[in-house]
């Protein structure tokens, strides 16, 4: 029975990933989970797993990183939000990708490839394609998010990100809200956050993250309380001690 490790620092995204691949390969032992880069590489060494699958972007230290300590002693399948990086740097196919919110038709392919290398034997080299990695993460800011996949029912929708006014955490799900409409994504606002533009959109509570531009005044209503009126809308949204340093004056 082949055994996996997932390093991954959002909850959600862990919970997500370990549910899909026990219905995808029921056979895979997960036996360990990490939450960061460190404690990945400390539960690799205690249980040896064949396959490793880990966030490129970590806290401690990158899957870029976990992967050079592991060596070729796994095979190793990166998860990210971007692919901006991925298509190119995968061509040579040491390693296989999944770009997040992971989709169970892509983890089903990805399951397929990977039981076809542990047939084969020792893990590929992965000097080259983590060299290629390092490069593209450290040397390049992120593509910015342009556009967002939506479910609504059996169709798929296609989000225009400049239209979103904001996104606020709900259960498993993120809400995303437009001008008339609102649609639930698997996307989580730590993903979110990475791939949108800082400029425009600023995370003003640990539950939201709002479009800059939709935003109509900002109301100091004691001194531990602001809100946030949106254009052409009834809620407000407050906004976290921590984020007020956004709205003072320059």
């Amino acid at each position: 029975m082949p055994k996996a490790l997932i390093a991954e620092d959002e909850p959600l995204m862990r919970d997500r990933l370990r549910e899909l691949l026990a219905d995808t390969w029921p056979e895979l032992d997960i036996v360990a989970v990490a939450a960061d880069g460190a404690e990945a590489v400390e539960l690799f060494e205690a249980h040896q797993p064949d396959i490793a699958f880990l966030d490129v972007r970590m806290p401690a230290m990158t899957g870029i990183e976990v992967a050079a300590e592991i060596g070729d002693r796994a095979h190793v399948v990166f998860t990210t939000a971007y692919d901006q990086y991925a298509v190119e740097a995968f061509e040579n196919g040491a390693a296989d990708y999944i770009v997040k919110p992971v989709e169970a038709d892509r983890l089903a392919l990805c399951v397929e490839r990977l039981k076809k290398r542990l047939s084969v034997g020792a893990p590929n080299d992965l000097a080259q394609l983590l060299s290629k990695l390092q490069q593209s993460v450290g040397g390049q800011e992120p593509n910015r998010m342009r556009w967002i996949k939506a479910s609504l029912g059996n169709q798929i929708r296609m989000l225009a990100v400049a239209d979103v006014v904001y996104f606020q955490a709900d259960t498993k799900y993120t809400r995303v809200v437009l001008g008339e409409s609102d649609a639930l994504i698997r996307t989580t606002l730590k993903e979110l956050l990475d791939g949108l533009d800082p400029e425009q959109f600023w995370q003003v509570h640990r539950s939201t993250i709002v479009n800059v531009s939709a935003i109509q005044t900002v109301t100091r209503e004691g001194p531990e309380k602001l809100t946030i009126q949106l254009k052409g809308r009834n809620e407000k949204l407050p906004v976290s001690r921590q984020f007020f340093h956004l709205f003072k004056q320059q």
